[in-house]
C-alpha cells in the first residue's frame, strides 16, 4: 500500500499540490467568512461544562425554562444616588432606551415609586453609597440578529451614560456588562489566543526545521503540509459548528494540535527523504545536481521514504487518534467535542503528511540532497554539521545511549524516582469548573462580576440554587430546612418558575466551586423533602462532572489501551514492549499533571506566567491532557521504536539495534518534541486560563517524554530487558505473522 502511494505521488505532484491548494484556501475562506455571513469564531458557544443528564445539568434547564429576555446592566461607580443634576440624566437615559427595538423594561433606582426611599431600590444602591445599577431586560423570544442589535445599541447608550456621569462627578464612571458581553469577551480572547501561539509558534518551529535540516528549503517543506493542515482544520470546524455546540476552547486546542503534528510528521518524512537521497547519490553529484527526477533516484528515494516513515507517521498518527477517540466514550458533549474534533484534525494531519509533502518533495527533486544556503553563513556551518547530519550512525545520541546501557539499573531507579518526585502534587489535585474566573484578571467583565458580588450582594447569583416540584405555600418548613444546613448564611426568598420553587442559597464563601460550596451542595442533596428537588450551581455542575468522569473513565481507558496495545504489537510483534510503552506512559503522564498542579493549583511561577490560581485544575483540562499527552507519547515512541525494530530485523543485536535507532531517531524525536513546546509554548502567551493550563500541560508532558523517558528510561529498560523485549507467546507469533504491518 505504502509502495503503490509512493509511486502515485511521485507520478502527480503538481495535480497534489494544486488540490491541496484549492482545499486549504477554501476551508480557510469559509472558517473566516462563512457561507452564510457568520465565520467560525461567531459560531462558537462558551459557558460552564455541564453533563447532559445530571441533576445540576436537569436544573439548570428548569431555571432556563422560564423564559427570559437577554439582560445588559451599568454597574456605576464614583457617583452618589443622589448627586445633582442625576436624575434628569437617568430619565433622559430610560427614555432612549426604551426606544430601542426589543427593550421590555429600564430599572434604575430613580425610577422606582418612591426613589431611593423604596424598599425595592436596596439591590440597585451599592453598600458604599457610591454607586447605582442601571438594568435593561429585552423581550424574551426576539430572533437572534434582532436581539443582536438590540443588544448593541443598549450598550452604546449605556456607554455614552456611564462617560456622562464624570460631567457630573469627576472620576465617575462605571462598567456595562451582562451574559452576552462575558460570552463575546471569552470567544474574542480565544480567537486573539490563537492568532498570539500561531504567531509565536511558526516562526521559532521554522527556526528549528532550519537546524535540523541545514537549510530553508527542506526546512519549509513541513511547514507547508503545517499550513494546509491550519486551513483545512479551521474549515473542519467550521462544520462540526452546524452539527454540534463547539466550546470555544475547542478551536485553539485542536487547531495548534494538528499544526504540531503536522510539523512533527512533515520533519520525520522529510527527515528520511534527505537519508535515502544521501544513499542514492554520490558527494560529487549532490554539489552539482538541481532538480532531475526522471532517472528514478527521487522516485526511489520517496517510495523509500513513504514505505518506512510513511508506516511510522501512519502508526503515530493512529495511536494519537485512538487516545484522541477515548474522550468520546465521556459524557460530557465539550469532551466528545474535542474527541470528533481531535480525530478529524489529527487524521488531516496524516493526509498532509503523506500526500502533500511528498508531492513538495518530488518538485524540489534532488535539491535537498545537497547543503542549504544556511550552511554557507560562518559560524552556522559548525552547528549544521551536527544537528543536520542524517547519515552518520554516531554521534551524541548513539553515545548516550552507550552510557545508559553501561549502567542501567541506576538509569531506571533514578529517573523512576524522578518521574515520582514531580507526580507527588498530583495526590492534592483539585477539580474545578470555572466560568468568569478563566478569563484574565483586569478583563471588564470579570471586574463588572466582582463588583456586582462586592457591592450588591442582593443582586449578584447565590452560591446554590435548589428548584423544589411543589408550590409556594408549602415551602416555608423546607426553607427553614435550608437555612439550617452547616455552611449557609442565608436563603434568598423563594420564588416561582412554573410548576416549581426556586431558592438561591447563599453559603459561607465567595468561591462558588470551593470545598465550602461543594459540602453545601451534598448536604442540601442529603436532605429528602417530601416532593422531588434540584440543585445547581458551579459547585453542584463540578461534583457531577467529576462523577461522570469516574464512570466512563474504565471504558475509555480499557479502549485506548486495547487498541494501542494491538497496534504496537502489530508493529514490532511483542507484547513485552506494549505493555512497558503503556506503563512508561503512565508515569510520563502522572509526572506532567504533577507540575500542573505544582503550577497552577497551588499557584507557583503565576507572575511569570501571567496567571490567577482559582485553587484547582479545569476538570475537563486534565482529561485533555491525559488524552492528547497519552497520544503524543506514544507518538515518540514509535518514533523510536520503529528505528530499533528496524535494526533489530537487520540482524542487528537488541543492544546495538537499540543504541543505533536511538541515534537514527533521537534527533527528529528531540527537534520534533522541541517544535511542539514552541507550538505549546504558544497556548501560555494567551490570557484565558484554560488555555494557558491545557497548553503549559502538554508542553511539559513534551519535555518530560522525549527527555527523561524517551532519551534514558526506554533505551535503559530495553537494554535490561535484552532479548526478553521481543518476547511473545506462541499463538501471538502466529498472529503477528499473519496480520503484522511491514515495510
Amino acid at each position: 500500500m505504502f509502495e503503490h502511494l509512493g509511486r502515485l505521488i511521485a507520478r502527480h505532484p503538481k495535480l497534489i499540490v494544486g488540490t491541496w491548494l484549492v482545499l486549504a484556501i477554501g476551508a480557510f475562506t469559509i472558517a473566516s467568512v462563512g457561507v452564510d455571513g457568520t465565520s467560525l469564531f461567531d459560531r462558537l458557544s462558551t459557558g460552564e461544562v455541564r453533563v447532559a443528564g445530571s441533576e445540576s445539568d436537569q436544573a439548570q434547564k428548569l431555571l432556563a425554562s422560564d423564559e427570559q429576555g437577554a439582560s445588559l446592566t451599568l454597574a456605576a461607580e464614583g457617583i452618589a444616588p443622589d448627586t445633582a443634576g442625576l436624575s434628569d440624566l437617568l430619565k433622559k437615559a430610560r427614555t432612549d432606551l426604551a426606544q430601542i427595538d426589543g427593550v421590555e423594561t429600564v430599572i434604575d433606582p430613580l425610577a422606582l415609586p418612591g426613589g431611593l426611599a423604596s424598599p425595592l431600590a436596596g439591590p440597585l444602591l451599592s453598600e458604599n453609597g457610591q454607586g447605582f445599577l442601571v438594568v435593561v431586560d429585552l423581550k424574551p423570544g426576539l430572533s437572534s440578529h434582532a436581539e443582536s442589535v438590540g443588544l448593541a445599541r443598549v450598550k452604546t447608550r449605556l456607554d455614552t451614560l456611564r462617560n456622562d456621569l464624570a460631567g457630573l462627578e469627576p472620576g465617575a464612571g462605571g462598567i456595562v456588562g451582562g451574559n452576552s458581553l462575558i460570552v463575546s469577551a471569552i470567544t474574542g480572547q480565544i480567537e486573539r489566543d490563537l492568532t498570539t501561539g500561531e504567531a509565536v509558534a511558526l516562526p521559532i518551529a521554522l527556526l528549528v526545521m532550519v537546524l535540523v535540516f541545514g537549510g530553508f528549503l527542506a526546512a519549509s517543506m513541513p511547514m507547508v503540509g503545517a499550513l494546509a493542515s491550519i486551513a483545512g482544520g479551521l474549515g473542519l470546524l467550521y462544520g462540526f459548528a452546524h452539527v454540534v455546540d463547539l466550546d470555544s476552547s475547542v478551536v485553539n486546542v485542536v487547531t495548534l494540535l494538528g499544526l504540531g503534528l503536522s510539523i512533527d510528521y512533515g520533519l520525520l518524512i522529510v527527515s528520511r527523504y534527505r537519508e535515502e537521497l544521501h544513499q542514492l547519490v554520490s558527494a560529487d553529484e549532490r554539489r552539482s545536481v538541481r532538480r532531475r527526477r526522471g532517472d528514478g533516484v527521487v522516485v526511489h528515494a520517496l517510495v523509500n521514504t513513504i514505505k518506512t516513515a510513511g508506516r511510522t507517521v501512519t502508526f503515530s498518527a493512529l495511536t494519537v487518534a485512538i487516545a484522541v477517540a477515548g474522550l468520546m466514550v465521556f459524557r460530557p458533549s465539550i469532551l466528545r467535542a474535542f474527541g470528533v474534533a481531535g480525530v478529524s484534525v489529527v487524521l488531516l494531519a496524516l493526509l498532509t503528511a503523506l500526500t502533500l509533502v511528498p508531492a513538495v518533495l518530488v518538485l524540489a527533486g534532488r535539491r535537498l540532497a545537497r547543503p542549504g544556503l544556511a550552511a554557507r553563513i560562518p559560524g552556522l556551518r559548525t552547528v549544521l554539521v551536527r544537528t543536520a547530519d542524517v547519515r552518520s550512525e554516531e554521534g551524541a545520541f548513539s553515545r548516550l545511549a552507550g552510557g545508559v546501557q553501561r549502567h542501567p539499573w541506576w538509569v531506571v531507579v533514578g529517573t523512576l524516582a524522578l518521574l515520582a518526585g514531580l507526580a507527588s502534587p498530583l495526590m492534592n489535585l483539585q477539580f474545578r469548573n470555572s466560568g468568569i474566573q478563566l478569563l484574565p484578571v483586569g478583563n471588564d467583565q470579570r471586574e463588572f462580576v466582582a463588583l456586582l458580588a462586592d457591592e450588591y450582594p442582593a443582586s449578584s447569583r447565590p452560591t446554590v440554587w435548589v428548584i423544589g416540584e411543589t408550590t409556594l405555600d408549602s415551602t416555608s418548613s423546607w426553607v427553614a430546612s435550608l437555612s439550617a444546613v452547616p455552611g449557609v448564611t442565608s436563603v434568598d426568598p423563594p420564588t416561582t418558575s412554573g410548576p416549581y420553587v426556586v431558592v438561591g442559597v447563599r453559603a459561607a464563601t465567595r468561591d462558588a466551586g470551593g470545598n465550602v460550596a461543594q459540602d453545601v451542595v451534598q448536604r442540601l442533596r442529603a436532605l429528602h423533602p417530601p416532593f422531588r428537588t434540584w440543585v445547581a450551581g458551579q459547585a453542584a455542575n463540578q461534583i457531577d462532572f467529576v462523577s461522570s468522569l469516574r464512570r466512563s473513565a474504565p471504558a475509555a481507558l480499557a479502549i485506548v489501551i486495547l487498541a494501542t496495545f494491538t497496534l504496537l504489537f502489530l508493529m514490532t510483534g511483542s507484547v513485552v514492549v506494549p505493555l512497558k510503552a503503556l506503563l512508561v506512559n503512565s508515569l510520563s503522564l502522572a509526572a506532567s499533571l504533577g507540575v500542573l498542579v505544582w503550577v497552577f493549583q497551588e499557584g507557583h511561577l503565576q507572575g511569570l506566567l501571567g496567571f490567577t490560581s482559582t485553587g484547582g485544575i479545569e476538570t475537563y483540562v486534565v482529561v485533555l491532557v491525559l488524552a492528547f499527552g497519552f497520544g503524543l507519547a506514544m507518538d515518540y515512541e514509535v518514533f523510536l521504536l520503529s528505528r530499533i525494530k528496524e535494526f533489530h530485523d537487520s540482524g542487528r543485536p537488541n543492544d546495538e539495534a537499540v543504541r543505533l535507532g536511538l541515534q537514527r531517531s533521537g534527533r527528529i524525536i528531540t527537534s520534533a518534541a522541541a517544535i511542539m513546546v514552541v507550538v505549546f509554548g504558544g497556548f501560555i502567551f494567551g490570557k484565558l486560563l484554560v488555555i494557558k493550563e491545557v497548553g503549559f500541560a502538554l508542553a511539559v508532558t513534551v519535555v518530560v517524554d522525549a527527555t527523561i523517558v524517551r532519551l534514558l528510561l526506554v533505551p535503559a529498560t530495553m537494554t535490561v530487558l535484552g532479548r526478553a523485549n521481543w518476547w511473545a507467546p506462541r499463538r501471538f507469533k502466529a498472529l503477528y505473522e499473519r496480520f503484522s504491518i511491514t515495510h
